[in-house]
């Protein structure tokens, strides 16, 4: 039986916040959100017209010009209160989280956490990292400083997988820096935010105009970037997309923070210590149902660590309960639609196709009391060579792909030029030299020693290089300068 299930919450059509008010839209082209654990319909997503995008930015833009001059010790109290709220409502926006994603309460709770830890770091940079600096006496009688200064409206595009914690990368820091936004859900999990956003307007009660939602797709996002007074954009999402929104933002000189896909490679060294890296390795895999950009999905097998590896890893996947996230001891949840479901099957099909041997077929998993969830479970493919698609295409699901390197050089190699994703990449040895050798030759931007998700803490920056991340400054922390401008000022007396 369900441990937190509630009665479907059905969230109707879903209305565009502008100027603190939630309004509905007069688009006729609507999307269904889903409960992907039951496969049903929990709210009507609007794709905004493009009238409706311009007012949300005029609305930013008007409330910019008194939210800059707002001190930021009064900007700072807002985040705590926005902090407040967020842990009040902690369990009801991770129930959200579960019922509109489908990933387990557990882990829609790990993103609740994230979230806040996102609020408490913009709460600290506002007051160290955001001050600038001044020399006196550069010559006689003249001195020099240079400030930070907001820059006016950005528009925060949020991926479908961590509807809260992704956007949280960048809304508190480009609030308590002065700056307003727009924050365009994902079209698949819009919900979350759309309870987020609700509470914060209520309890925090930001000036009208400092955020902003509105919903849609593609359209929405060129008409956010293409809008005269929106300085920035940023985006989370898959490589293709990402490729095309960074041309775009460049094309109209706006900044852009923009991540695109993964694929991830944990590397297994003989002197690892399985006993820590099976159950590590696997929640790499198959957390958060394969769907994330810093899970693994090709593992790299050093020397005669092969067989064991594959064996115990193999065991430990299928052991694992799929099910409804909110069911007792439920570890893995559905994907996030009936489309990816669709998706992750044509990649399954694929490596068939190229003789890659199946260890265990996700496809036969079957959630008895919800068949019509978008459920599958752990693929794990062996004698995977790096030229398959299946070891260099994103899945983004349930998938694990097992390669074999004969020493660690070979290994560093397949992950530097297997692909041109440079995500994330691990090792689990006992060995100090090759965890050094590794962490200092691989192309990626976040490095994992003995650990399954190497995820930043959000005083790092969200690392990523070559197809996996477009720009020059990253997510998180690093947003202080993304979202602020240097002014420099010389002064004679």
């Amino acid at each position: 039986m369900a441990q937190l299930m509630k009665p479907l919450a059905n969230h109707g059509k879903l209305k565009f916040l502008v100027r603190g008010k939630w309004i509905d839209s007069e688009s006729e082209e609507v999307q269904g959100a889903f409960n992907p654990a039951i496969g049903k319909v929990i709210a009507q997503v609007p794709f905004g017209l493009g009238e409706e995008v311009d007012r949300a930015v005029e609305s930013a833009a008007e409330a910019f010009e008194s939210w800059r001059d707002v001190p930021v010790t009064d900007r700072v109290k807002y985040l705590f209160r926005m902090r407040d709220t967020l842990e009040r409502h902690f369990a009801e926006l991770s129930i959200v989280i579960t019922q509109n994603h489908g990933k387990t309460i557990k882990e829609s709770e790990g993103e609740m956490r994230r979230t806040i830890e996102n609020v408490d770091t913009a709460i600290s940079v506002a007051y160290t990292l955001s001050k600038g600096n001044t020399l006196d006496q550069i010559a006689p009688e003249i001195d020099e400083m240079m400030i930070k200064e907001p820059l006016g409206v950005f528009s925060i595009v949020s991926p479908f997988n961590f509807p809260l914690m992704v956007p949280s990368w960048f809304i508190p820091y480009a609030i308590v820096l002065g700056d307003t936004v727009v924050v365009k859900p994902s079209e698949i999990t819009p919900v979350p935010m759309q309870q987020a956003a609700k509470l914060i307007q209520e309890e925090v009660g930001f000036p009208p105009g400092v955020l902003n939602v509105v919903h849609g797709g593609r359209q929405v996002v060129e008409r956010l970037i293409k809008h005269n007074e929106v300085k920035g954009v940023t985006f989370v999402g898959s490589t293709p997309v990402a490729r095309s929104i960074y041309k775009l933002a460049g094309e109209y000189g706006k900044r852009a923070i923009v991540n695109g896909g993964a694929k991830n490679c944990i590397v297994v060294m003989p002197d690892a210590e399985l006993n820590h890296a099976i159950p590590s390795v696997v929640s790499s895999f198959f957390g958060n149902t394969g769907q994330r950009c810093l899970a693994g999905a090709n593992l790299l097998a050093v020397g005669d660590v092969h067989d064991e590896l594959v064996n115990r890893f193999a065991s430990a996947a299928s052991r694992l309960k799929v099910g409804n996230g909110f069911d007792e001891g439920v570890e893995m949840g559905p994907v996030v639609s009936g489309k990816a479901k669709e998706r992750i099957l044509g990649h399954i099909e694929a490596g068939i196709g190229e003789g890659a041997k199946q260890v265990t077929d996700g496809r036969r998993v079957k959630v008895i009391d919800y068949p019509d969830g978008f459920y599958l479970g752990p693929t794990i493919f062996d004698d995977v060579s790096p030229e398959m698609k299946i070891s260099k295409d994103e899945v983004f699901g349930p998938v694990a792909s097992t390669l074999r390197s004969e020493n660690l050089d070979e290994a560093i190699e397949l992950i530097n030029k297997g692909t041109n994703y440079g995500n994330m990449a691990t090792i689990y040895t006992s060995s100090g030299r090759a965890a050094r050798e590794f962490r200092r030759r691989v192309d990626a931007g976040n490095i994992g020693i003995n650990i399954g998700v190497a995820a930043p803490a959000a005083y790092f920056p969200f690392g990523g290089k070559r197809d996996s991340f477009f720009g020059v400054l990253h997510a998180q922390v690093d947003t202080v300068d993304f979202f602020t401008d240097k002014k420099v000022i010389v002064s004679k007396w």
